[in-house]
């Protein structure tokens, strides 16, 4: 059973030897993301992680190592901790390395990565959730997941004015714990807005299909023209 939820984003620029330029506006992100990986690391030091990249389906084991030189510094990572990190995955992908960053900053022992395919339909995305709440003990779930990259003149793509309406859908559903709002998030829409992970969120509303959950939002923004959404959910007796 999953206990608790953390969502958090994915980018690169979580990573401090990557950051030099835009520290101070990326801080506030990367803190947050480590309070809520340290909040997951609270409720299991082993962690199920889930992301999206066209490399999925395939699930990453917790010896999986990988590295952030494709970014421009050789920063190693792993998903376990006392892993051989003497040769790492040099096109392991982003949501892998984010997984495997936080985990260890946060004190967990190990992350698992279940990576989708951008194309995942939503009732598979649930149905996933679903199963990785009745398998094994608890544990806890990292969800790897951003918002859009169409908001303004700072995005990395031309602003789209659906953007902003997709990312308050994706802070009030992170706030709310509303799961079958993030089921009916359209595919179309996620992609041409630049939400590629909405398979990951669709994971989330799987898990929390069943039970009662609080939610605790840590950030919620958009400093450099790209959402990013994060917060804790934790099942409640």
């Amino acid at each position: 059973m999953i206990t608790r939820i953390a969502v958090v984003p994915y980018p690169p620029l979580l990573v401090p030897e990557l950051t030099a330029r835009t520290s101070s506006l990326i801080e506030p992100v990367r803190s947050a993301c480590l309070r809520a990986t340290t909040s997951l690391a609270e409720s299991a030091t082993e962690w199920v992680a889930v992301g999206v990249d066209p490399l999925g389906p395939v699930v990453l084991d917790p010896a999986t190592t990988g590295t952030f030189a494709g970014f421009g510094v050789d920063v190693p990572v792993s998903l376990r901790d006392g892993a051989d990190l003497a040769g790492p995955d040099p096109d392991l992908p982003l949501p892998a390395l984010i997984a495997g960053l936080l985990r260890a900053r946060a004190g967990a022992v190990s992350a698992s990565v279940r990576l989708l395919h951008p194309d995942t339909p939503a009732e598979e995305a649930a149905e996933l959730g679903a199963r990785l709440d009745a398998e094994g003990p608890e544990t806890a779930l990292l969800v790897l997941a951003e918002g859009g990259s169409h908001r303004d003149e700072r995005s990395p793509h031309p602003p789209d004015p659906r953007a902003a309406g997709l990312d308050d859908r994706l802070a009030r559903a992170l706030r709310e714990v509303d799961g079958p709002d993030l089921l009916r998030l359209d595919p179309r829409e996620c992609a041409e807005l630049g939400v590629r992970s909405r398979a990951s969120w669709q994971v989330a509303a799987g898990v929390v299909a069943t039970g009662s959950w609080r939610s605790e939002v840590l950030y919620s923004d958009a400093p450099l023209g790209i959402a990013y959404h994060v917060g804790v959910w934790t099942r409640t007796a």
